[in-house]
């Protein structure tokens, strides 16, 4: 039984690309993607209750959008490790409206940090809301 949430999500056609090529080593990251939103943002978002597994990106914060980063991201594809998986979620938290726009999901093994263009490029499209 899920509770219904006041946040709604959605993805940017970017990472959409980024799962579904994640998604053939790591066949989980649907499931542990639905228990992030649930366990880790709503909570982040709604409550204020901080589990220290979201962290903000400072330099593409503002009163209206928030860019953060999900760094204790749990994957049951990568068995034994936990919350310290390696994959990495991006993204933008739009205050007003309670929405959440998914910019870019990685696995650190592969890449160290974040496409800080894409998310400028994002940031670029979706600041007038």
């Amino acid at each position: 039984m899920t509770t219904p949430t006041k946040i709604s999500f959605q993805a940017t056609d970017a990472f959409q690309r980024d799962l579904k090529r994640l998604l053939k080593k790591y066949r989980t990251l649907d499931e542990d993607l639905e228990t992030a939103k649930r366990n880790a943002i709503e909570l982040f978002h709604l409550t204020n209750l901080d589990s220290q597994s979201i962290f903000l990106i400072p330099d593409f914060c503002n009163e209206a959008i928030k860019v953060c980063k999900i760094k204790k991201f749990a994957c049951k594809a990568l068995k034994g490790r936990g919350a310290m998986s390696g994959i990495r979620v991006i993204y933008a938290f739009h205050v007003a409206v309670s929405k959440v726009e998914f910019i870019e999901i990685y696995f650190k093994g592969e890449k160290e940090n974040e496409d800080r263009g894409r998310i400028k490029e994002y940031l670029k499209t979706h600041n007038s809301i």
